[in-house]
């Protein structure tokens, strides 16, 4: 159990990947602090962690568009269960539609879900990280991020600046042993695509790449004691983004056609 008694908040923790993320680091051992919107599915995520772990766990909400909410989740966990060793910026919302037809009120909230909050979220934390000189932060970013496609142009700006953050983050903490790692993602089976794709036609057409939200929970898990980099899945689509930054105009021919399935 590498994990045991290590903190862990998750954000986005009451369904799809957060969910799992919590899990996996209950079955480590870890003290999971479950953490969203909606507090009667994070009840049921504690419930389970408790089971796994043998360990205590909790159940905080949060509404990450709102720096006083988030404020009180880094208060509340203060004082009620101590020092956060491990954060997972793990929350976070996209829609596919043509740039044209984007409402700009969404795209806000969308920034200030996938951007802003998690940067306010870590600010908060790392300040407490820095005297103890350890600590990890693992930011869910995405393969949007380094590779965009059509109809993805909010999402992919949000997660672009997620990498970017990331990186520049990884820097300045790693003097004092603290890790950063970004995790993109390519599709996921999860609710997501609830309101990314209500059709359900992006994820049949992407049924090669989808990938099992609970394998990718244990490979994040796995990597929480580890300074690891990035962690980019499915593999394939960690190639085509590279081939994507070698050669652009090949990239953009693969990125509007073969992994264009909006």
């Amino acid at each position: 159990m590498k994990l045991k008694n290590k903190v862990v908040l998750v954000t986005g923790g009451s369904t799809g990947l957060g969910e799992q993320i919590c899990y996996e680091a209950a079955k480590q051992g870890a003290v999971v602090i479950a953490s969203a919107r909606r507090i009667e599915l994070l009840e049921e995520v504690k419930k389970k962690c408790e089971m796994l772990s043998q360990n205590k766990a909790y159940a905080f909400p949060v509404d990450m568009t709102n720096p006083d909410s988030i404020q009180a989740l880094v208060q509340t966990v203060k004082e009620t269960v101590g020092s956060v060793d491990i954060l997972v910026n793990n929350a976070g919302f996209g829609t596919f539609e043509d740039f044209v037809s984007v409402d700009f009120e969404q795209a806000r909230k969308m920034f200030e879900v996938n951007l802003f909050g998690m940067m306010y979220l870590t600010q908060a934390l790392v300040i407490e990280m820095l005297p103890r000189e350890s600590g990890h932060i693992i930011n869910l970013a995405s393969m949007a991020g380094k590779m965009a496609t059509p109809k993805s142009t909010i999402y992919s700006a949000t997660k672009f600046a997620v990498i970017g953050f990331s990186n520049a983050l990884r820097l300045e903490l790693k003097p004092f042993n603290i890790h950063v790692t970004t995790v993109n993602p390519g599709p996921i089976e999860t609710n997501f695509f609830d309101l990314a794709d209500p059709s359900g036609d992006y994820l049949s057409n992407v049924d090669l790449f989808i990938l099992d939200a609970s394998k990718l929970a244990k490979e994040i898990v796995r990597n929480m004691s580890y300074p690891k980099r990035e962690i980019n899945r499915p593999k394939i689509m960690a190639m085509a983004a590279q081939f994507y930054t070698l050669f652009p105009r090949i990239g953009d021919y693969l990125a509007g056609g073969i992994f264009n399935k909006k």
